[in-house]
C-alpha cells in the first residue's frame, strides 16, 4: 500500500492571514475593508493559508494605497508561480475613503495597520485595515490588566449563579 498524499486544505472563504499582535500594539480607532490586487499564483498561495502580515504596513505611493512587506510564499503547485513574495501590492478603496485615510495618517502618531486578509463569500481577497495609534509600554500593561480583570469578572459572575 502506498501512502496517500494529502492535498493542502484550501481556504474558500474566511481568514487567510491575521495579524494578532496589531490590536495589542496599536489602539485601533476605525477599520476599513479594502480589496487587494493579486496575480493567480498569489491567490492560490494565499488560499493555502501560509501568508503572514505581522510585519506588513499600508501606505501611500504616487497617490495610491499600497500594502508593503506582506509575505505570500511562492505557490508550489504550478509553473507560473514566479512572483516576489514580499512584493508591493495595490489596495483598492474608493477615492473618498483613500483621501480620508491619508488625512488620518497625516495626523500625529496614526498609522495604517493590516489586521487580516480574508476571502469573502464571492471568493475575493480583502484586507482589513485599521487606523491605529501606537501604544507605549504602560498602555500595553494597562490593556493586559483590563483584559485579565474582565476575564476574572466573568468567571466570578458565572460561578455566582
Amino acid at each position: 500500500m502506498a501512502k496517500e498524499e494529502k492535498k493542502p486544505k484550501l481556504i474558500s472563504h474566511g481568514i487567510a492571514a491575521q495579524n494578532r499582535k496589531a490590536r495589542f500594539d496599536y489602539t485601533i480607532k476605525e477599520t476599513i475593508e479594502a480589496g487587494i490586487v493579486l496575480k493567480g499564483p498569489e491567490v492560490k498561495s494565499l488560499r493555502q493559508g501560509r501568508a503572514t502580515i505581522n510585519e506588513a504596513w499600508a501606505g501611500e505611493r504616487d497617490g495610491e494605497l499600497y500594502l508593503f512587506n506582506c509575505y505570500i510564499p511562492e505557490y508550489q503547485g504550478g509553473i507560473l508561480s514566479k512572483f516576489e513574495p514580499r512584493g508591493i501590492r495595490k489596495l483598492l478603496v474608493k477615492k473618498k475613503e483613500r483621501v480620508r485615510l491619508f488625512s488620518a495618517v497625516a495626523r500625529d502618531g496614526h498609522t495604517l495597520v493590516p489586521l487580516s486578509i480574508t476571502f469573502d463569500d464571492r471568493g475575493m481577497a480583502k484586507v482589513e485595515l485599521g487606523v491605529g495609534q501606537g501604544r507605549n509600554k504602560a498602555d500595553k500593561r494597562h490593556a493586559i490588566a483590563d483584559r485579565d480583570w474582565a476575564r476574572d469578572k466573568s468567571r466570578l459572575m458565572r460561578d455566582r449563579g
